[in-house]
Order: C-alpha cells, then structure tokens, then sequence
C-alpha cells in the first residue's frame, strides 16, 4: 500500500502542475463542480454500501450482534478471524452497516483504513488516467482543475465521514464546515434517523437528488432493509 500511496501523490501532483500551467477563470466554477460530483459520488456510494448484503457464512453477523466488549480478546479474535476471510470492498461495506448502530466506531477508524481502498480502486486509476488524457489531449487547465478537487473529495469522503461521528477535529475541518464546504453532524444525522435520506456525506450540495434516487428505487422494490444488517 506505501507504494500505491506514493504513486497516487506523484499522480496528483503532476494533475496539479497541468492545471497550474494553464490558468483560466473557469477553474473556480469547475472547482466548485468537482466538489459537488464528489459529494454525489459519497451519497450514492454510501446508498449502495449500505444496502448491499453481506455474504454470509464470514462470522459479520457475530460481529455486528456481538453484546460484549468489543475490546476483549475474544471479539478481537473473532474480528482478525472474519477481516482475513473478506477482501477490502467488503470490509468498507461492513464498516458502513457496523457505524449506523455504532456511530462513533467510524470515527475512530485510522485514517489508512478509511481511504486506502478508496484510493485503490477508485482514485488512482482516475488520477492516471488524467495524466494520460493530458499527456495525449488538450485537456484546458480547468477541466483539470475540476478534476482534481472531484479526485480530492472523493479520495477523503470516507475521512469525512468519519469526522462527522467524532468530536475532535482538525481545525481544517471545522473551518469547513463554516463556509459550508463539509456538512454538520447535525445534517447528517437526517441520515442516521431514518437510513432512507441525506446519504451524501461530504457537503450534502447533492441530497435533494439522491434523495429523489432512493425514493424512485425503492418504489420499484429495490434497496430492501434485510440488506441493512449482516446476516
């Protein structure tokens, strides 16, 4: 994963000099846009993740229902146990189930742990491929600019949303969610009440249209509640 992580940082920092080489006032309207395209990807994402069935017979439903103390030997055990049997996709899944009756075990999660999947699959092969539309198109400053802030959000949703299920914070976080570029907990909290809106989970800019989404889904007998919990 070192490697992965410093290919990704080398990645982004050529997108960031590609877009610094060409300069336009349309970089601020595509910034904009790109953060907005992130936090529709973090709501549809997390709308997915959290409907999507576990598959049994891995011990997560053990885990999930587990009435212990989830800092004894015996549930870490049963923990190590069930992680070494799934591949990172389904544990972020079980991240996202095992956070609704537990909110603050997300914030807790180490950073590594909550985007290094996303990076995986998601942000870097983006990233290369807009090195390699730059390198072979003439793609303008702003679209990369755009670009760029979608990869940023999107690499850092999972973070995030964590800082919204934890009460100390960087003041970069804070700082944000007073010019309204990071939603509140108490915004997100809409979600936790029901589990059937405000999915986003950066900025909320997209939860009136997910939230549009998920009512159409579920009138057509999609996203049903037994995916909500390991079985």
């Amino acid at each position: 994963m070192r490697w992965v992580l410093i290919l990704f940082c080398v990645s982004m920092t050529a997108n960031v000099a590609f877009a610094a080489a060409d300069p336009h006032w349309l970089m601020v309207p595509a910034a904009l846009a790109g953060w907005y395209l992130a936090d529709l990807a973090s709501g549809a994402i997390h709308m997915y993740m959290d409907y999507r069935p576990c598959r049994p017979g891995n011990g997560l439903n053990e885990l999930y229902f587990y009435e212990g103390s989830r800092v004894s030997d015996d549930y870490q055990a049963k923990f190590r146990a069930a992680m070494a049997r799934i591949g990172p996709i389904e544990r972020l899944v079980f991240d996202f189930k095992n956070h609704h009756p537990r909110p603050h075990a997300l914030g807790r999660r180490p950073l590594g742990r909550q985007i290094n999947s996303t990076i995986l699959f998601g942000t870097l092969p983006f990233s290369l491929l807009l090195n390699v539309a730059w390198a072979l198109l003439p793609l303008p400053g702003w679209f990369v600019t755009g670009a760029v802030v979608l990869l940023i959000g999107g690499t850092f949703a999972q973070y995030f949303h964590g800082t919204l299920h934890r009460d100390d914070n960087p003041r970069f976080v804070e700082a944000m969610r007073r010019v309204g570029l990071l939603m509140t907990p108490a915004a997100h909290e809409k979600h936790h009440a029901t589990l059937q809106r405000d999915f986003s989970t950066n900025c909320g800019w997209s939860n009136p249209l997910l939230n549009r989404l998920f009512a159409t889904l579920r009138r057509r007998g999609k996203l049903p509640d037994h995916g909500l919990e390991p079985s």
